[in-house]
């Protein structure tokens, strides 16, 4: 089973992004470093943080992130934890709220996309949570790209400032 995430406040586009990439984060700005542990605890997460001050609870385990680019912090993540990056699963996940995407007839969100976007795609997903709608559009390929780029800085050992 891949791992889960609960990600500080500091940590928002470290969250989208891993949610991109089809990973589970739980992610809410108002949570407090404690309640942070706490919901990891539930969830049987790992907790993220920039937060040198970060409680070390003794029954979760915690990654400090260190860089301040998202790049970094993915291959950090995809280090430490480590995330079989091979399993990932992109653009399955929304990526405000979290939850899993269900497939879409095109029919049934004509009138949520914009008319360019329904004439040149076929496929879409939405959110059962939020109500989102999504496309591969442009941003698929570029995640898919960030997928391999993670992989092979983490063979490597190279990061991208």
């Amino acid at each position: 089973m891949p791992p889960r995430f609960v990600a500080d406040s500091m940590l928002g586009r470290l969250a989208r992004w891993l949610r991109a990439l089809g990973f589970d984060v739980f992610y809410d700005p108002l949570l407090s470093d404690h309640e942070v542990i706490a919901r990891a605890r539930e969830r049987d997460a790992i907790a993220l943080t920039r937060d040198t001050r970060f409680p070390d609870p003794a029954d979760v385990e915690v990654v400090l992130i260190g860089g301040d680019h998202v790049s970094d912090q993915l291959v950090q993540v995809a280090r430490e934890v480590p995330l079989d990056l091979e399993a990932a699963r992109p653009l399955t996940r929304c990526t405000v709220c979290n939850e899993p995407l269900v497939p879409a007839a095109r029919d049934e969100v004509w009138d949520r996309v914009p008319p360019f976007v329904y004439l040149t795609n076929e496929t879409y997903a939405r959110c059962p949570g939020c109500a989102r709608v999504y496309w591969e559009g442009t941003h698929g390929p570029r995640i898919r790209r960030e997928l391999v780029r993670l992989s092979e800085a983490c063979l490597t050992g190279e990061t991208e400032e």
